[in-house]
This record gives structure tokens, C-alpha cells and sequence, in this order.
């Protein structure tokens, strides 16, 4: 999620703009359902009211809409990408929204789930410093992970070898066995059911960095533990990397995969045993 890229400023405008239009266009739509569904059960004027009170914005999308427009640097995944997952946001949201990486992007998809909980795990302590100190609203923690995108391969062609990486035994909180597994996650990621998970971290593209082999399994394994209704939605970005790629495929699998836009993959993944789902393979 972090950002060293320097824009045009014709490209920065517009991108400033349409963020902000999007987190507008949040505040309208969320106001639009809320006021839908209270006339049902309401009275006209007691309706009028709500309406009024429902299009009004959530101080996180106003701190959003002040930040982004005043601000020189923009989200790092391109319009056509932040659509994507806006589009489905737009349906689920007031939902529980989990997001590996925290950047220059995280108070808009804070903005863009008002009244839902979006949690940020991020690896470096100081970065979730620097990024508080301007948007202290958010809900961020810092994560410990286990694996070096250097290990990739082994741990792609060695984890069947492992009964707790299995697809039918998998689980994440506490599971060492299985270094996949992100096992010490604060304990409010293991006890909410995730409707987004967003992969756009750790870091993975130099040999020591922890790379996303850890954070997509287990998001492929929360995803298939739901238990409520519904699929999970997962997004992972940056599958223009080798990486990337080859672990979406394992575990994301590309018969679950909706969506491709630029270096964006977006896979509805529903709980395991579901249709024609084999409990004992990710795909």
C-alpha cells in the first residue's frame, strides 16, 4: 500500500477528484438505502427526518473528502481498480471489512464503509505511525509474519506435506505447524466474519520481504470457514507478479475468480462444502 510513485499533477487532479466523488457518492448511496428501508415501517414524517439525518456524512468521510482534496499524493491502485471493489462495497456496506496494508489509500476505503468496521493489519510499526499521525480514526494493527518471498516456491510445492496447511484441517489462530498460516493475528481478526479481505500487503518484491503467501491462504482459509450466508469477497492486487499469481491460483482458485482489472483480481469465495466444493482441495 505504500507509495513511492510521483504523478502529473493533470493526473493527480483527476484522480483527486474522482476519489472524492466517490466517497460523495458513498455518502449518497448509504443514505438512499437507509431511508429506503425505514419508510417501510415508518411514518412520512418521521421518514423525511431520518432522510435528512442519513445524508448527512460520518466524520471519517468528511476527514477523507478534506484529505483527499487538499492532498498531493492519491491511492495507489489506478480508478478501474478502486471501482471494483467499490462496486461491491456499495451492495454490502455497513460490513466487516478487513484490509492487509495500511497507505495512502486507507481513509478512502475507511470512508467508503461508513458504519461498517474496516480493520487494517500493516507490517511496519513506524509506517502505522506516520499514517495515524494524520488519520488517527483509523482501526489499524501491526503483524508479525513468518515467511521471506524467497521461501515462495518451497512453501507452494511443500505445504501439503503439512496435516494443518490441509484444506479439510486448516485453521489459523495458534496453528504453528503450518507456516502459512498467520497464527498470532490480533484476536479480533480471528472472532469477526470478513465479508472484503483487500491483499495489497506486506511487502513482496525483494528476496527478504515477508511477501502475500501468508495473507492469501488465510484469507482462502476464513473464507471458507464462513459461516454466515453469502460468500467472501477477496481482492488481491499486484497479480502481475509471479507470486501473486501462483498462490491465487492455488488457494483463491480461478474458478471463484469475477473480476480482472489491470493488476486487480477479485474472487467470490464461498464456505467449503458449498455446491460442488471437494473438502479436501482448495480448488
Amino acid at each position: 500500500m505504500k507509495s513511492h510513485h510521483h504523478f502529473h499533477p493533470e493526473r493527480r487532479k483527476f484522480l483527486v477528484v474522482v476519489v472524492v466523488g466517490l466517497i460523495a457518492g458513498a455518502v449518497v448511496i448509504s443514505g438512499l438505502i437507509r431511508s429506503a428501508e425505514s419508510s417501510f415501517f415508518c411514518s412520512l414524517a418521521g421518514s423525511r427526518a431520518r432522510a435528512v439525518a442519513e445524508y448527512t456524512a460520518t466524520p471519517i468521510q468528511l476527514q477523507a473528502i478534506l484529505h483527499y482534496a487538499t492532498s498531493k499524493i492519491v491511492p495507489q491502485q489506478s480508478l478501474a481498480e478502486v471501482s471494483v471493489s467499490f462496486n461491491v462495497l456499495k451492495g454490502l456496506s455497513p460490513c466487516n471489512f478487513l484490509v492487509f496494508g495500511l497507505g495512502f489509500d486507507s481513509l478512502m476505503w475507511n470512508s467508503l464503509n461508513p458504519r461498517g468496521t474496516t480493520l487494517f493489519l500493516e507490517e511496519d510499526p513506524k509506517w502505522v505511525q506516520t499514517v495515524l499521525k494524520d488519520a488517527p480514526t483509523l482501526h489499524a494493527h501491526t503483524v508479525r509474519y513468518r515467511t521471506q518471498l524467497q521461501e515462495s516456491d518451497h512453501l507452494l510445492s511443500t505445504y501439503k506435506t503439512e496435516p494443518s496447511c490441509a484444506p479439510k484441517k486448516a485453521y489459523l489462530r495458534g496453528n504453528q505447524q503450518c507456516k502459512l498460516a498467520l497464527e498470532s493475528l490480533p484476536e479480533e481478526v480471528y472472532d469477526k466474519e470478513w465479508d472484503m479481505i483487500m491483499i495489497d500487503a506486506p511487502r513482496g518484491y525483494f528476496p527478504e520481504a515477508p511477501g502475500r503467501m501468508g495473507a492469501i491462504f488465510s484469507a482462502a482459509v476464513m473464507a471458507r470457514q464462513r459461516k454466515g450466508s453469502g460468500v467472501t469477497h477477496v481482492f488481491l492486487h499486484d497479480v502481475d507478479r509471479r507470486v501473486e499469481k501462483a498462490f491465487a491460483e492455488e488457494f483463491l482458485c480461478r474458478k471463484y475468480l469475477k473480476k480482472a482489472v489491470g493488476r486487480l483480481w477479485h474472487f467470490e469465495i464461498p464456505p467449503a462444502g458449498v455446491g460442488d466444493d471437494d473438502l479436501n482441495t482448495f480448488c
